[in-house]
């Protein structure tokens, strides 16, 4: 995983703004919606066919990462005030824990038994090692042109790779002991990380976890 970060970090950037995201920032946005694009498609495939609420839960994420990339492409998004992007983000992972939290509840009501997925155990490594590669990669471009919406956006990779890895350890549990609850528990397991992401971006704090 990337450089850690203490909890509480800010992320500051120290350059000017400019009302067009940089070339850079451009292309990290781009390769960060192709990814997110091929991971959501690919869990949410998966968490149909293996009925496996940590996989929908994952792909759930993959929206909210999808959302939060397409954000920072926005013409003059850069200049929005830090404290309103900062909530922006946190608002996007409360609600992903409320989705993940609501996925687990129905899953034990409705009696769902997951199944192995080996594509969903394929997607969540190759999540484990794009994500936190470009988590990196923002952060640094953020502190160097003062993007607080790449800073912003940074938080959703980094908790995207977490959740990959809870994810990975559901699903391998589930297979190796055939065992369903391990798969609801990997779903459940994430909302408390989520909402500790959410609360440190809503207060303008960046927890770098990966």
């Amino acid at each position: 995983m990337a450089e850690l970060v203490q909890p509480g970090q800010q992320v500051h950037g120290g350059g000017r703004h400019s009302a067009k995201p940089a070339a850079v920032v451009v292309w990290l946005q781009v390769i960060t919606l192709v990814w997110m694009l091929a991971e959501l498609s690919v869990a949410v495939y998966a968490a149909i066919t293996a009925h496996s609420p940590a996989l929908l839960a994952f792909g759930s994420d993959s929206l909210v990462e999808l959302l939060s990339a397409a954000l920072v492409l926005l013409p003059g998004i850069s200049t929005v005030s830090e404290r309103r992007v900062d909530r922006s983000a946190g608002v996007l992972l409360f609600v992903l824990a409320g989705v993940v939290t609501t996925v687990g509840v129905l899953s034990f009501v409705l009696g769902w038994q997951p199944r192995v997925s080996h594509a969903g155990m394929a997607i969540t490594v190759a999540a484990l090692i794009v994500m936190p590669v470009l988590a990196a990669l923002k952060r640094r471009e953020a502190r160097r042109t003062g993007n607080t919406a790449l800073a912003a956006d940074s938080i959703q990779s980094a908790t995207c790779a977490w959740l990959a890895l809870v994810t990975l350890i559901g699903l391998g549990l589930n297979a190796a002991f055939h065992i369903a609850w391990f798969d609801l528990a990997a779903a459940l397991v994430a909302v408390p990380l989520l909402l500790r992401e959410g609360l440190f971006a809503w207060h303008g704090h960046v927890c770098h976890c990966c």
